[in-house]
């Protein structure tokens, strides 16, 4: 986790220096354990350091090799050994194992050129200026983990992966994008990848890269999530123990400091993640820290969490430390909570406990482990698996999923889909959403809004053939507001959240596995956890939650009542919006007028 920032002066004119210092200090709530500017004529990079990793001691930014190229980076880069391999086989044998990941892609980019990207593993962004070649060459990660933001102020190049970083510059505008606003208020979050909530700022997609010159802007995708034909192996225990084996590489690179924590439910997933570091960190030293952090709920909701997640915490013998939300800031006391976010939130009280409470944790460790994408990535998807190998006659392979399912499962898998089709038509009765009345109607018909939900809920053709919801499950889209979430929230905490089970190499061989029988209630995990985890872990089914915490504290003590604030009249018919929620799904669109209302009051005093 750094703090990133450039300029660039198309014109040959110098950079402001003092302007990027002082847009380099701002990113010290990123980075507080060093700041340090380079100014070059027309060019100038700034870089705010958090120390998370033992080589990050010698980590100096913005780096240069030999004064020709300078980068500045927010990364992570997995494979180390293989790319540090790949480079040596180019002439740059003087390169040492312990080199610093700013100094593995400057290297990188001086082999390869703007291809270099296509031999890079992790999570990064990154900016390089090349001095003979007088371009600038950005790039962000596969899946968007690294945030990358920039604006063009005619001939003024401003990029960051700090979103109010950028707005520091005088000559940028306050000027709001009506179609991000839109989005926000119809479904939560932004439904266009390259832009944000400001009109003048635009974000880098994932898995893409941009480079300006005098003569050109050129921005392309370089990486797509690859469609796999189903792998297969000989026994079912390879399956089990190539996802082991990819999950243990994941986790090795990152656990690259002896303190971590991981943020764990009672579910399968998380709980994974703590065995398996632990195993690994056993395997390097017995000096190292590992804690388990879990949110519970005592009286507010049904909740088994700490139930769970104790008996994992006791079975590995690790701490455990409890995050009670029974008693956070209601809705209803929303003027009772100060935090600034970069973009609006539905729920302001939210964000700003659980940003207090990773303050807490980060004092006993930097890095944190989440375990989202197995939902998706396993999702059972039987029927188009036995579809594709009845129509590429595929007898065999098709004999052996359902006998394998039927063995390992006891049960036909028709019998128990007939069931989670029925349950699957009911979720989404549930939380199918309608048209928010309270839109203001010259707002919403200026914008299309109609158009834009009526495209959002429209499908289009699968883009995978066997695991079509698996495969979608991982739009950009989707993700950018989790990825957003957690590197605001760990940045304010001076922490780094990560994301194993979404290295790309994990990624996509949970993807390429048959559905039948290994993603059937995630049986892959199970069987290659079947000596790591309780059996009661091993055998408990996926927790719902049947009525949100914030439902029930709305039920308690009321739901707020809209004070608007001018600007937010320009989109919000504040009469129309519901005095009292009368279900979750209500009150979840009924929430974004007030962080909308909340976060433009803010805008205006900041």
């Amino acid at each position: 986790m750094s703090g990133i920032v450039g300029m660039l002066n198309l014109d040959g004119s110098p950079v402001d220096a003092a302007l990027l210092g002082r847009m380099t200090e701002y990113l010290a709530f990123r980075g507080p354990d060093r700041q340090r500017v380079r100014v070059t004529k027309n060019v100038g990079f700034g870089h705010a350091l958090l120390r998370i990793t033992e080589e990050s001691e010698r980590e100096q930014q913005p780096f240069t090799l030999d004064g020709r190229q300078w980068i500045v980076a927010d990364a992570r880069v997995d494979a180390r050994q293989d790319l540090i391999a790949e480079l040596r086989a180019r002439e740059q044998e003087e390169l040492t194992s312990d080199a610093t990941d700013v100094e593995l892609i400057l290297r990188a980019y001086c082999v390869w050129g703007e291809d270099c990207v296509t031999h890079l593993l992790g999570d990064f962004t990154f900016a390089v200026w090349d001095e003979p070649q007088q371009r600038l060459f950005c790039a962000r990660d596969h899946l968007g983990v690294k945030p990358f933001s920039y604006t063009q102020l005619g001939q003024t190049v401003v990029f960051s992966n700090t979103l109010d970083c950028i707005r520091l510059h005088p000559a940028g505008s306050r000027e709001l994008n009506d179609a991000a606003i839109a989005d926000f208020l119809m479904f939560g979050a932004n439904q266009e990848i390259d832009t944000t909530a400001f009109r003048d700022i635009r974000r880098l997609p994932p898995a893409h890269c941009i480079t300006w010159s005098k003569e050109a802007t050129r921005c392309r995708r370089y990486w797509t999530l690859p469609v796999d034909e189903p792998i297969s192996f000989k026994h079912a225990d390879e399956y089990s123990d190539r996802f082991t084996d990819l999950l243990r590489t994941a986790l090795h690179d990152r656990l690259r400091t002896r303190r971590v924590g991981v943020l764990m439910s009672g579910g399968l997933d998380s709980t994974t993640l703590a065995a398996v570091a632990q195993s690994l960190l056993r395997e390097r030293s017995t000096d190292f820290f590992l804690q388990a952090i879990t949110s519970v709920y005592d009286r507010l909701i049904p909740d088994s969490e700490r139930h769970y997640a104790g008996l994992v915490a006791d079975y590995l013998n690790i701490p455990i430390r409890y995050d009670v939300r029974d008693d956070e800031t209601s809705i209803a006391q929303w003027d009772q909570v100060s935090v600034h976010t970069p973009e609006p939130v539905d729920n302001p009280p939210a964000f700003a406990a659980a940003v207090e409470f990773l303050k807490n944790m980060a004092t006993e460790a930097r890095v944190f482990l989440y375990g989202e994408g197995p939902d998706n990535a396993l999702r059972y998807e039987w029927r188009p698996y036995l579809s594709h190998l009845l129509a590429q006659r595929r007898v065999a392979p098709l004999v052996r999923a359902l006998s394998n399912d039927l063995l390992m499962h006891r049960r036909v898998p028709l019998w128990s889909s007939i069931r989670q089709i029925a349950g699957a038509r009911k979720h989404k009765k549930r939380w199918q959403e309608v048209f928010p009345a309270w839109l203001n109607e010259e707002f919403a018909a200026r914008c299309g809004c109609r158009e834009r939900w009526e495209a959002r809920h429209r499908s289009g053709p699968p883009a995978h053939p066997v695991r079509p919801q698996g495969y979608d499950g991982f739009n950009a889209v989707r993700w950018q507001g989790l990825f957003e979430d957690c590197d605001i929230n760990g940045a304010l905490s001076h922490a780094e959240i990560q994301h194993p089970f979404l290295d790309l190499r994990l990624l996509q061989y949970m993807l390429a596995l048959p559905a039948m029988p290994w993603c059937r209630n995630k049986l892959i995990i199970r069987r290659a956890m079947r000596t790591a985890l309780p059996n009661d872990v091993l055998r408990r089914k996926k927790a719902t939650v049947q009525v949100s915490p914030d439902f029930n504290r709305v039920l308690a003590s009321g739901f707020p009542r809209l004070v608007p604030s001018p600007d937010v009249l320009r989109y919000v018919n504040p009469g129309k919006i519901p005095v009292v929620p009368k279900s979750d799904l209500e009150l979840r669109a009924a929430l974004r007028p007030l962080g909308l209302n909340y976060w433009l009051h803010d805008l205006a005093h900041n």
